[in-house]
């Protein structure tokens, strides 16, 4: 069976530390795997505006002994000039694995139903496990290995219903984690991905709590997170996006609240004086520069590991 990561809980709890485990190994000695020696290609998609994901997947794949096929998404025009299934048959015979940052959930769900081959969201409107893998990673160093994320509370702060925010809340749930989120009312996670991350909570000892109040989310909290006030695609203003969101800001007020060291994360690109302060991002709880480099480590992993597994 070909196996994918597609969204967060397509990784089972032993399987997600399985991923963080290797993860640090790899880390620890960046070329103790090399699974596409050949070289063998990995295909890696972009519609979507990337540094960060560039940069790691292409960095990441030649480590592991491969070649990087970098595909401008407006080069391909895939779903206009061809569609998903057909570019899907083209490329599966041809590499090992489909990397694709896109937009809808349900394009990377009909890739991976066709090529053959193992696929990984890179992010999509919906969800970014990537970068939910390269946070717990993050974590997991600081604070004594993947066994010790159990138990621990992250608060996200801003918009409930982007990819972050579904992605903290299975990701976070399978690690057996309580994840708060702190949202406007009119910006709540997907019912359907709120429920599923109850369920998995249920099974690994964490829990899931939404509020509209970032004090809640962020008493007590071990690690606090955020993320731009509009998303890619997401078609709110500037103006409206800082009257809905300025109560959520990451602060020195709001960071007091957390617990003593609270570990800070953002994905990126962070804008100051927005989403999060200056003092915050650049202070001495920001992990957000680890984070970003643990992008790499993070997704060597989950290439490597679901190559071995397909």
């Amino acid at each position: 069976m070909t196996r994918h990561l597609l969204r967060d809980d397509d990784l089972g709890p032993a399987e997600q530390r399985e991923v963080l485990e290797l993860a640090l190994r790899l880390k620890a000695d960046r070329f103790a795997l090399r699974p596409l020696a050949g070289p063998r290609t990995v295909a890696i998609l972009f519609d979507k505006p990337t540094l960060r994901t560039q940069l790691s997947f292409t960095v990441g794949v030649v480590e592991l002994g491969g070649h990087p096929m970098v595909v401008d998404g407006k080069l391909a025009q895939i779903g206009v000039r061809e569609s998903v299934a057909d570019t899907a048959r083209v490329l599966g015979p041809q590499v090992a694995a489909v990397v694709w940052r896109t937009f809808g959930q349900d394009r990377l769900e009909q890739m991976a139903a066709l090529a053959g081959v193992p696929v990984v969201n890179a992010l999509t409107d919906d969800f970014h496990p990537c970068q939910i893998l390269a946070d717990l990673l993050t974590l997991a160093e600081r604070w004594g290995g993947p066994a010790a994320l159990a138990g621990r509370t992250l608060a996200y702060l801003g918009d409930g219903g982007n990819n972050m925010a579904h992605s903290y809340l299975l990701g976070g749930a399978t690690a057996g984690m309580h994840v708060r989120i702190a949202t406007p009312d009119s910006r709540q996670p997907a019912a359907d991905v709120l429920a599923r991350a109850q369920q998995l909570a249920a099974t690994t000892g964490g829990s899931v709590l939404v509020t509209d109040d970032a004090a809640q989310a962020a008493d007590g909290a071990d690690c606090v997170a955020t993320d731009t006030w509009v998303s890619m695609g997401d078609d709110t203003d500037e103006a409206e996006a800082v009257a809905l969101f300025s109560p959520f800001q990451v602060d020195a007020a709001l960071l007091g609240r957390a617990a003593p060291g609270a570990v800070v994360l953002h994905c990126l690109p962070a804008y100051r004086g927005k989403e999060i302060t200056a003092e915050v991002i650049d202070g001495p709880q920001s992990a957000v520069f680890a984070e970003a480099e643990n992008r790499l480590h993070a997704q060597k992993a989950v290439l490597a590991w679901l190559l071995e597994r397909s």
